[in-house]
């Protein structure tokens, strides 16, 4: 019968319940604070829980006791790896607390400490949407908003050249008959706009990236076109007919071009679409409207090299210097660029990427622009080849004397057969070129009559340019130099191609050797004289006026023996208790192998990699230090966070040695705390490196900072209303900057802007204004700044010498500020955990 079930009466029952529910809310409480006094984070967190579960009244009066059990709670659980429960925990607090921007901010530092860069991007923009003045979400979203909406975005979008081409090619295809699109990687949405303003029925838009992907909509949405383009948050290799999209289509559009071609996966995905996404091809001669065939747009493209001699490449993936500081390269230990290395983990991409026109120091062509390859888009059949084919051998001549440093190399993208865009350096373009640095050979110089051997490829679907060696005029009556093109002496037959290789350059060690991968800013490091000659004349200081006895005084002398006997046949020396250095300096580093030459010097090292701590021993082997001088402090540590620790129970470190600037020119995170602890560590006299740190800058007119930093209106997508949308995920600081071939007019001199004392922290201030004579008349548009890094008094490194492995960074101002010759300007400095944000003054 129905309603049989008993029911509590109304009153009493519900009565009893509500003051059972709050017995136990109470006691829960109590509990939960109960549990804080015993530092039982996880038992607080889960009795707060409870409480708010039963008792979602209570929000605000525990919110902030919760949010401080929560993040002590998660510290516990980050530090025990225990991954899942950590993510679990924020969830859970996001669902009682969905707008709490402090939540949002520290689950996203807790995803970029674990290397979830996206993800951790997307927290810190939703906190700072949530409170635009919670100044740690901006300056954590600052740093990461690369990972959401990469620079390229801006510099393409404003790029109105290309812009213009791509939007007549695709209108040309949909007035011929191509009215069904599909446009892979779309990005903001920009070309399937195109097509939908040509006139095309149906247009589909896949885009991987989820923060991409919502902007698209929102910039569709604002365009009035999304009851035409359906967007699809998904790879193209994924999308299904009919799942996805209904049947197939005629036309698919794409950009997913780097600078290296192939490197954002165009062949794949064409291939995939023309299996199953795309009509069939038009055979030559058929006739018929095009909507009953496929096309792709760009139809094709055509690649081009060039051998050049370029310094700033050269010093950035080349170890120039066999001796710093006194210490000895040994020829066993070899160091190469992932971009060089074949086959190892640490290879991302088989080249790297510059604007070449913008590169310091320029550059100079050592041989005519040659051809690599042709790809056609639109034949499925060579598509599929491209993976599978041998190796196309090139012998290009010389025609200027120089160091062969790298193989430069850029595409012609042929959308149609009218229009099309070049990528080279001396077109104006959004595009970088891709560089193949060249190490590894025995001698780098090449004059008229020697030839550049190369071979080309494209396996695993990157542009491979491998094998690079040098053929000599020496060398032609051994073998002819071979090419492909007809110009060039091809190459008789494959004996003699194999007569001319074996006489090529080569580089033939005496011992086995050890192959250490540098990133490209390691190696800039490595060949920074000043850095290293600084570094050992500061710590000799430091370790003098500790004990001058104890050091050896033939440190200077050319004669590695006697450098050799330093500390061990004096017994006196022997018996010492050694000063201890640590360098907890940011990846390689051969700082401490030079502080262990200094005499009774136990040095410590913090280098992670297992091939950079090999290559630190044999270069300490090689300039006679006893084995176990050098120690590796990260095994003597259970976790990399307590790095900063006594040597011994009851020893200090004579010497600290901490990276203060990263190699982007921005000052590291946590910089100040990692000094206070490190001042509590070191002995009576000890020292910071570097002491403190001088911030300059100076104010510029740069219409290229501006260009990418933000999309500049509706005029250079065409009419299309983008820039609000992306110009959501500027930032006020542009990183890895070249000051000295920055295209800018500087309308002041250098001030200084900051200063950071690490060993005397009371010299420093958080706030400061500093007033900016303007020497020439113009539009201040941004801030660039560098550091003078004193080791002490006397020794200064700067991070914007020729020299510096660090490069630059500036604050580009979101609205340009007009100024006169002899007129003054107010800067208002703010230093904040790390980061600093500089403004002008009204």
């Amino acid at each position: 019968m129905p309603n049989s079930r008993p029911r509590p009466r109304r009153g009493a029952g519900s009565g009893a319940g509500a003051a059972g529910r709050d017995e136990l809310v109470s006691r829960s409480l109590q509990s939960a604070e109960h549990c804080l006094g015993a530092r039982d984070f996880g038992t607080a967190y889960a009795h707060y829980l409870l409480v708010l579960s039963l008792a979602p009244e209570l929000k605000d009066d525990v919110k902030e006791t919760f949010q401080y059990t929560l993040f002590r709670w998660a510290e516990e659980l980050d530090a025990l790896n225990r991954t899942q429960d950590l993510l679990g925990c924020y969830e859970q607090a996001l669902e009682l607390f969905p707008d709490d921007e402090v939540i949002c901010n520290s689950m996203g530092e807790h995803l970029f400490r674990m290397g979830f860069r996206d993800e951790a991007a997307g927290y810190f923009h939703k906190a700072v949407k949530l409170n635009p003045d919670f100044s740690d979400a901006k300056e954590n979203f600052y740093r990461v908003a690369n990972w959401l909406v990469e620079r390229w975005h801006f510099i393409m979008l404003n790029d109105t050249k290309r812009n213009t081409i791509y939007n007549a090619a695709i209108q040309k295809a949909v007035c011929l008959g191509s009215k069904s699109v599909l446009d892979i990687g779309t990005g903001t949405g920009i070309l399937s706009m195109f097509a939908k303003k040509a006139g095309a029925l149906s247009v589909y838009a896949c885009e991987l990236s989820k923060t991409m992907y919502e902007l698209a909509c929102d910039v569709v949405a604002a365009n009035k076109m999304e009851a035409g383009i359906t967007l699809l948050h998904m790879k193209s290799l994924d999308i299904e007919i009919p799942k996805h999209i209904p049947e197939r289509v005629s036309l698919v559009v794409t950009e997913t071009v780097d600078a290296g071609l192939f490197g954002e996966g165009i062949v794949e995905s064409l291939i995939h679409a023309w299996e199953n996404l795309l009509l069939p091809p038009k055979a030559k001669g058929e006739n018929g409207n095009y909507e009953n065939y496929g096309k792709v747009i760009p139809a094709s493209a055509v690649i081009f090299g060039m051998a050049v001699e370029c310094a700033e490449i050269r010093r950035h993936h080349r170890v120039g210097s066999k001796d710093l500081a006194g210490i000895s390269l040994p020829t066993n230990v070899k160091f190469q660029s992932p971009a060089y290395s074949v086959d190892t983990e640490e290879t991302v991409e088989p080249y790297t990427t510059e604007k070449m026109s913008r590169v310091s120091g320029g550059y100079v062509a050592l041989t005519e622009c040659f051809e690599i390859m042709t790809v056609d888009f639109n034949n499925l059949q060579e598509l599929k080849s491209l993976a599978t084919k041998k190796p196309d051998q090139f012998g290009i001549p010389v025609i200027k004397e120089g160091i062969l440093d790298a193989i430069m190399v850029w595409f012609v993208l042929q959308l149609d057969e009218e229009h099309s865009l070049s990528t080279s350096p001396s077109e104006e373009t959004c595009w970088e070129q891709a560089v193949y640095p060249v190490q590894d050979l025995a001698d780098y110089w090449i004059k008229p009559g020697d030839r550049v051997m190369m071979e080309a490829s494209c396996q695993d679907y990157y542009l491979r340019i491998q094998s690079i060696n040098i053929f000599s005029s020496q060398q032609m009556d051994v073998g002819k130099s071979f090419t492909k093109k007809q110009d060039l002496l091809p190459l008789g037959n494959e004996a003699e191609l194999c007569s001319a290789l074996a006489n090529l350059q080569t580089s033939k060690p005496d011992a086995v050797e050890h192959l250490c991968i540098l990133e490209s800013t390691e190696i800039a490091l490595l060949n920074n004289i000043p850095y290293h000659d600084g570094f050992k004349m500061a710590m000799r200081k430091v370790l003098s006026s500790l004990s001058p006895e104890k050091l050896c005084h033939a440190m200077d002398t050319h004669n590695q023996n006697n450098e050799v006997s330093c500390g061990q046949n004096n017994s006196e020396q022997g018996a010492a208790e050694p000063f201890y250095v640590l360098d907890v300096s940011e990846g390689f580093s051969i700082l401490p192998v030079i502080a262990g030459t200094l005499g009774r010097v136990k040095p410590y090292s913090s280098v992670e990699k297992d091939q950079h701590r090999i290559a630190l021993d044999l270069i300490s082997e090689a300039n006679h230090s006893p084995k176990e001088t050098l120690e590796f402090w990260l095994r003597h540590v259970e976790d990399e966070s307590a790095v900063l620790q006594r040597p011994k129970s009851d020893k200090l470190w004579s010497i600290i040695i901490l990276d203060v600037i990263e190699p982007s020119g921005l000052i590291q995170q946590e910089i100040m705390e990692k000094a206070a602890i490190s001042r509590c560590l070191l002995q009576s006299g000890g020292k910071i490196f570097p002491q403190y740190v001088l911030m300059f800058g100076l104010l510029v007119e740069s219409k290229t900072l501006v260009e990418e930093s933000a999309v500049q209106g509706t005029e250079r997508t065409l009419g299309l209303n983008i820039a609000p949308f992306i110009n959501q995920f500027q930032v006020p600081i542009r990183v890895f900057l070249d000051l000295p071939s920055l295209p800018c007019t500087p309308l002041s001199k250098p001030v200084e802007l900051l200063r950071l004392d690490l060993m005397t922290p009371y010299l420093n201030t958080s706030n400061t204004e500093v007033k900016v004579h303007i020497c020439k008349s113009g539009q201040v548009t941004a801030i660039p700044f560098w550091y003078h890094m004193y080791l002490d008094e006397e020794i200064k490194l700067d991070t914007s010498s020729d020299a510096s492995h660090w490069k630059q960074a500036a604050v580009v101002l979101d609205k340009p500020i007009q100024v006169e010759m002899g007129q003054e300007l107010v800067l208002c400095v703010q230093h904040h955990k790390s980061n600093v944000s500089i403004t002008v003054k009204k």
